[in-house]
């Protein structure tokens, strides 16, 4: 079983996932959509979104990162993946399942998907354009309206040279409501040779199991789940160790809160360091409104730093935080480099 972390635009860049990875259990990131429109971009887009390339294509803990690229002119795409390919990535992922309107009324993301032929283009020209031990995989909706291209679009982008397809288990229609499809997953697994990953509404381990068996697929992407609850990974790979009558995962963790306050503060940092001042704040809320679904104290958390603006006054309550919970049960926290 692999676990992967889901390409979130605005929430699930390489500040979580120096983070996450921190804590353990990823087996592999992707990063956030790098949209080409036409022109050949400057190495310094790539890097701006995708920092690990300066480490080898991998996080601070270790953990491989693949770049995505979201277009629809194959020529274009091709270009700009072997200029990112010179940078050394893990691989190249390509984006056919973003549902936002901005980018699928420029013919990119998800409405790629009602063309399986031009998506077939695409995968070819990519693949074609960097060198043949450079993965190149792809990420897809269930379809744009429906159904209907499911599997054409899967088996476009296998004949065309992808590796590995991500599968989220909505079409772009059904957005992020729930419930995701994962039985329908599973035709695509059945219909194509190439490793299939399971994506959607994977909040619990329960959410993880329910979505093995219905979707045949053993590997999963993990996306706002694994936000709220950072331990995510660690808790499936236990369950599954359970199921499967096999041994404990090595470095096995249960990751609670006391565990992550030295990650909040890890993240305030990075956050302060790399956004603007007006945003900062609103980083961290994001991720402790998220938090509330799986920790009560994040919910206290929460409420205490909603009405906050203040960059050193954040710092100086995250620093508080992680001082009384260290006194309180100084053996929960990990031991601190």
């Amino acid at each position: 079983m692999r676990l992967l972390l889901a390409p979130m635009e605005g929430l699930l860049d390489f500040v979580l996932r120096d983070v996450l990875t921190s804590l353990g259990g990823a087996d592999r990131c992707v990063s956030e959509f790098i949209r080409i429109t036409g022109s050949l971009l400057p190495d310094k887009v790539y890097l701006r979104t995708m920092p690990e390339l300066r480490n080898g294509s991998c996080t601070a803990a270790g953990t491989p990162v693949r770049a995505q690229l979201l277009g629809s002119d194959a020529a274009s795409m091709a270009a700009n993946a072997a200029q990112l390919a010179a940078l050394s990535p893990e691989g190249i992922d390509l984006n056919f399942g973003c549902p936002a309107k901005v980018v699928n009324r420029h013919g990119g993301g998800a409405a790629l998907l009602q063309d399986p032929s031009a998506i077939h283009a695409v995968v070819a020209a990519v693949r074609g354009a960097v060198p043949a031990a450079m993965p190149v995989s792809a990420k897809m909706r269930l379809g744009f309206n429906d159904r209907a291209l499911m599997l054409d679009c899967a088996l476009a982008m296998q004949e065309a040279g992808a590796c590995e397809l991500v599968v989220h288990g909505r079409t772009k229609l059904d957005g992020y409501r729930p419930p995701a499809y994962w039985d329908q997953i599973a035709r695509i697994r059945e219909a194509v040779s190439i490793p299939v990953v399971a994506n959607g509404e994977i909040w619990t381990v329960d959410d993880a199991l329910r979505c093995q068996a219905e979707s045949g697929c053993q590997d999963l992407m993990l996306g706002r789940g694994i936000v709220a609850d950072p331990g995510l990974a660690w808790r499936i790979r236990k369950a599954v160790a359970e199921r499967d009558g096999l041994p404990m995962p090595a470095g096995m963790r249960d990751v609670q809160w006391p565990d992550l306050l030295p990650a909040l503060l890890r993240f305030w940092q990075l956050v302060c360091a790399d956004l603007e001042p007006r945003q900062r704040a609103g980083r961290l809320k994001q991720w402790l409104n998220l938090m509330r679904r799986a920790f009560p104290e994040a919910e206290a958390a929460y409420q205490h730093v909603r009405v906050m603006t203040d960059q050193a006054a954040i710092s100086l309550w995250l620093e508080e935080l992680q001082q009384q919970c260290l006194a309180a049960s100084p053996a929960t926290l990990p031991s601190q480099q």
